[in-house]
C-alpha cells in the first residue's frame, strides 16, 4: 500500500509517519494487489483533540474513516480498527456485488459474524414547499438531525442536516 500522510497545521514526524504505515499497514492481509491501493491519512490537531482522516479508494468504493482522540497514537489505533470493522461489516455486500469481477479485495478469509444491514421502516412523506429557514424550524421542532422539503428558493427538492459541528448542510435534489 502506498500512504500519502499530511498535517493540517500540524507536522507529521517520521515517527508518526512510520506508527501510521505499520498500523494501516495491517489492512494489506484484505487486499488482493495492495501495492497498487493509495491510503491517504490527514492529522488534525483542534482543542486538544487529535484527529486522523484516513481515505483509502479502491475500484469501486472508498473506504473512509475519522477519529479525535486525546492521543494521536490512540486515534491512530482506533481508526484502524474502525476500518477493518467496515470491511467486516459490509463483506457480505461487496462479495455479492463483484462476484462478476476480480473482486478488489480478499474477501473469504473475513469471519461472517456481523449482521446484515436491513431497512426496518419506510416512510413516505408529503413535502411542503418552504424556504430553508422555515426548514430549519420545522426540523429543530420536529427534533430531528434531517429534514426533507420542496425549497421555494432553488425550485428543488432539499434535504437539510445537522452536520457534527452543530451547523447545517443542505443536500438539493435536482
Amino acid at each position: 500500500m502506498k500512504f500519502t500522510i499530511r498535517g493540517d497545521k500540524l507536522v507529521v514526524t517520521k515517527a508518526i509517519k512510520d506508527y501510521i504505515e505499520e498500523k494501516l499497514g495491517k489492512l494489506n492481509k484484505y487486499y488482493g494487489d495492495a501495492e497498487s491501493i493509495e491510503c491517504k491519512a490527514l492529522i488534525r490537531s483542534k482543542n486538544n483533540l487529535q484527529t486522523i482522516e484516513v481515505t483509502i479508494p479502491l475500484n469501486k468504493f472508498i473506504l473512509r474513516a475519522e477519529v479525535s482522540d486525546k492521543d494521536l497514537y490512540a486515534a491512530i489505533d482506533l481508526v484502524v480498527d474502525k476500518l477493518e470493522g467496515q470491511i467486516r461489516k459490509n463483506k457480505t455486500k461487496l462479495k455479492n456485488r463483484y462476484t462478476d469481477e476480480i473482486p478488489v479485495m480478499v474477501l473469504e478469509d473475513i469471519n461472517d459474524d456481523e449482521e446484515e444491514d436491513v431497512i426496518v421502516k419506510r416512510k413516505d412523506i408529503d413535502t411542503k414547499p418552504m424556504d430553508e429557514e422555515e426548514a430549519i424550524l420545522q426540523m429543530n421542532l420536529l427534533n430531528h438531525d434531517f429534514f426533507v422539503f420542496k425549497n421555494v428558493s432553488e425550485e428543488c427538492v432539499s434535504v437539510l442536516y445537522r452536520r457534527k459541528d452543530g451547523k447545517f448542510g443542505i443536500i438539493n435534489v435536482k
